[in-house]
């Protein structure tokens, strides 16, 4: 584990932001690291973790149907999940975080989204697709509707964990096509 004391960003004082990081193993991730952030004066605190290795990209699809709504899925940082045939589709952002789950956790998910767009919305159109969208998830879980769910990662990270799952390599257009949520600065 580290610590290291510095000056803090958010209330400017002197040495009293501490930085803690350490690395561990992490069943399907690999090799992580958490690190922390917190101000003894002001209270800022941040927290992040950050996996350490690459793997292959890799793309899975899964059909979801009543009996697949409990395949664990690890969702990495970088990853994008997406239901085609609800039109719904999460990419990573710059605070995207991973996390275990299963099927109906991230289907619930995407229902909380489409809910806060629903009452967000003020289009009449807008919150009537938002409706139909919600009546369609609630029939996937209900097993009445089938769909697909997919998962790409370019860093290979992430798993859908059921033995019905397709896995394949992405592709490097595919690759070039995904958002990672990570800021890249390139020098010309």
């Amino acid at each position: 584990m580290n610590n290291i004391t510095t000056d803090c960003p958010v209330c400017r004082g002197k040495n009293t932001l501490n930085m803690t990081s350490k690395t561990e193993k992490i069943p399907y991730f690999g090799e992580i690291m958490e690190s922390t952030l917190l101000c003894s004066d002001c209270g800022y605190k941040h927290s992040d973790t950050i996996c350490l290795e690459q793997k292959e990209p890799v793309k899975y699809t899964l059909k979801i149907s009543k009996d697949k709504l409990n395949t664990r899925i690890v969702k990495s940082q970088s990853a994008t999940l997406s239901i085609p045939e609800l039109g719904l589709k999460v990419e990573p952002g710059p605070k995207s975080q991973g996390y275990v789950s299963n099927v109906e956790g991230v289907i619930n998910r995407f229902e909380s989204a489409v809910a806060t767009a629903m009452e967000w919305a003020e289009e009449k159109q807008i919150q009537e697709n938002a409706l139909k969208i919600l009546e369609k998830i609630e029939e996937l879980k209900t097993g009445n509707e089938i769909a697909t769910l997919v998962l790409e990662d370019p860093f290979g990270h992430s798993i859908i964990v059921d033995n019905d799952a397709k896995h394949r390599k992405l592709t490097e257009e595919e690759i070039n096509e995904l958002n990672t949520g990570f800021m890249t600065i390139e020098n010309e």
